[in-house]
This record gives C-alpha cells, sequence and structure tokens, in this order.
C-alpha cells in the first residue's frame, strides 16, 4: 500500500495533497487516516500491520496517523454473541471469551508497543482498541505524540444497539481534548459523533483535529462528518476499516448472523468511506470505497480562524445565558472504600 497523487489513484491507494500557500505564520500538518482491516483474533498480528501502516504514513511525511474503531481488539461485526431477550447461548459465551482474550489491558504491553510505534515513526497516534477492565470491555481510543508517550484515553460513551451487550459505557472523566504540537486533538466514536451534547463538550474544550474512528461506511455518514467540520470550525479525521468476509474467521467459528448464506470470502461487510473534511466543510480527501488505503490531506491550521470568524458555536455564537451545558467530568465508580480515600486525604495533609 502507498500513498499516491489524487490525480492518479489506483485501486487501493489514495492521497489528497492540498497547496496551502507559503505564509509563514500558518502551520500546516500532514495527518493520514488508515483505512484496513484488523486480523480478527489475533492481536499480535494486528499489532504487526499497524507498525507496517503507520511505518508506511510516516515515509510519507504523515505527522498524525488516525486508525478506526477497534482496530486493535476487532469490531464484530455480524456476530450476535447468541443472545436472545431472557437467553445467551453457550457457543455466544465462548465467542465473548475469545473477543476478551483479543481485547488490551490499558495501560498494558500493547499500549507500551503503540506508544514505541509512535516514538519510533516520530508521529502522533489515535488508534482504537478494544479495552479490557476487568470482564467489561470498552470500545476505546488511544492517544500517543511522537516522544512515545501514551496521552491518555476516550471510553465511548454511547455504545449502538447491539455493541451494548458486549461493550461498556464510558464516563466524563475520558473525554480528553490533548494540547500537542500540531494542534488540539480529540476523539469520538462512531454514532456517538451523532451527540450534539458530547460534541458541545468537545468544542468547548478547543477542539481543532476532531478524529472520528468508526464502523459506519453509509453515504449518511458523510454528511454527519461534514457538519461536525462546520459546526466545530475543527478538521474531521474519519478512519474506517475496509473488510471482507474473508478478514473474519470462516463458519462455523464465526457467523454473520442473517447474512452468512449470502455472503462469499471475497463479499465487502465494510466499504470504508474514510475522509478528511476541513473547517469550511471542504472534502480534502476521500471518502474512499475501493479497498484497504491511507487517505492523507494537509492541514492548513489557518483555516480554523477563518472558521470560526463565521461561526463559533461556544465562543461568539452561542447564548450561554440562554443554553448551557454541564459536564460531570469526574470518574464514576460502582464502589469506593472509604479506607482508601481517607488514606488518600491524610497523605495530602503531609
Amino acid at each position: 500500500m502507498a500513498l499516491v497523487p489524487t490525480t492518479a489513484p489506483t485501486d487501493s491507494q489514495l492521497i489528497a495533497e492540498v497547496d496551502m500557500g507559503s505564509d509563514s505564520s500558518v502551520m500546516n500538518v500532514r495527518a493520514t487516516v488508515v483505512q484496513a482491516s484488523t486480523i480478527f483474533y489475533d492481536t499480535p498480528a494486528t499489532l504487526d500491520k499497524a507498525e507496517r501502516l503507520l511505518a508506511e504514513a510516516a515515509g510519507f511525511g504523515s505527522q498524525l496517523v488516525v486508525f478506526p474503531e477497534a482496530f486493535v481488539g476487532g469490531y464484530p461485526r455480524g456476530s450476535n454473541f447468541g443472545v436472545s431477550i431472557g437467553n445467551r447461548t453457550p457457543k455466544g459465551k465462548e465467542e465473548f471469551r475469545k473477543y476478551h482474550a483479543s481485547a488490551i489491558d490499558v495501560p498494558g504491553p500493547e499500549v507500551d508497543r503503540l506508544a514505541a510505534m509512535a516514538g519510533k515513526y516520530r508521529v502522533h497516534l489515535v488508534m482504537g482498541v478494544i479495552e479490557r477492565d476487568g470482564y467489561t470491555l470498552y470500545c476505546t481510543v488511544l492517544f500517543f505524540d511522537p516522544q512515545g508517550r501514551y496521552l491518555g484515553k476516550h471510553r465511548k460513551v454511547m455504545p449502538t444497539a447491539l455493541e451494548r451487550i458486549i461493550w461498556g459505557f464510558g464516563d466524563g472523566s475520558t473525554i480528553p481534548v490533548f494540547e500537542t504540537s500540531i494542534g488540539k486533538i480529540g476523539a469520538a466514536i462512531c454514532w456517538e459523533n451523532r451527540m450534539p451534547l458530547l460534541r458541545t463538550a468537545m468544542y468547548a474544550k478547543g477542539i481543532e483535529i476532531y478524529c472520528a474512528p468508526t464502523a459506519d461506511s453509509r453515504d449518511t455518514w458523510q454528511a454527519s462528518m461534514t457538519h461536525i467540520a462546520l459546526e466545530g470550525g475543527c478538521f474531521v479525521l474519519s478512519a474506517n476499516q475496509f473488510c471482507r468476509r474473508k478478514d473474519y474467521p470462516p463458519p462455523p467459528e464465526y457467523v454473520f448472523s442473517g447474512t452468512e448464506e449470502e455472503l462469499t470470502p471475497d463479499s465487502v461487510v465494510c466499504a470504508g468511506g474514510s475522509a478528511i473534511i476541513s473547517p469550511s466543510g471542504t472534502i480534502l480527501a476521500g471518502p474512499n470505497y475501493d479497498g484497504e488505503a491511507l487517505i492523507s490531506a494537509d492541514l492548513d491550521l489557518g483555516e480554523i480562524a477563518r472558521a470560526k470568524f463565521d461561526f463559533d458555536v461556544v465562543g461568539h455564537y452561542a447564548r450561554p445565558e440562554v443554553l448551557s451545558l454541564v459536564v460531570r467530568d469526574h470518574p464514576t465508580t460502582p464502589v469506593t472504600f472509604t479506607s482508601t480515600s481517607t488514606k488518600v486525604e491524610d497523605s495530602c495533609k503531609k
């Protein structure tokens, strides 16, 4: 897989580059969204694939690389985990055990490896993972800087439909926007991008490069991404997997519920649609529905100020005396031990 000019695209290669001029007061950032599939149930092999893709993007000068939702750990498309109202099958429980085994601890050795990759290739890395916290899983995005440091995470606050049977719910403590050398970066995952209050919280934190890892390849997704770019006055980087049936284990180990009989190994089960959009709503790169690709564009950060001059949703276009938002950004835990809290308070007094 390589990056080539859009004047000569191939079925599996794409880059859009925009001439941003020579104004030295404006920072330009080369960003890449990765459109590729997980190696399902094989996290070490998926990390190897991630490094190959990261190396290739860095070789073409990318400073920021964004991977799709659940790239490490996998998006269990088509699976119902044997669930019906009032019943869970033994096969479905075994599927969950295998899925749980493919997830990663945060922090953990896989996070250390991802951090090392970011440092090795000197890039800002945004990676979609399935996070394992005990026996609960979360759909999570991890952030790393070019010095090889893990910055933090965002847990999806609202899984969609059957995702709720396998993933927990993030809370307000993991809605970060990180101030970096290339701008303020944050992420929302898939359909939580449709949640206007979540978006508003991120705008209030000053997000400039809005990452949107997703599993939605429908045409309507592009409308949401363009709207967010215009609404937030920010760059939007949407990364989705491109998957064929053969990228998942074969039946009966893995079954696409309700559609398996219609699929061949080469059937496309997720068509991608990854794209990069400017604060003015201009599509800088993508959407690509052709195959695995590295989709890139040069971001002129001066576009943010030009867009905010027209519309600043949490600034001059806000009416806080009429409409306001309160975000509960503290961690929520089901159990609190008073002895632990007392020890923390005592140590602070010393």
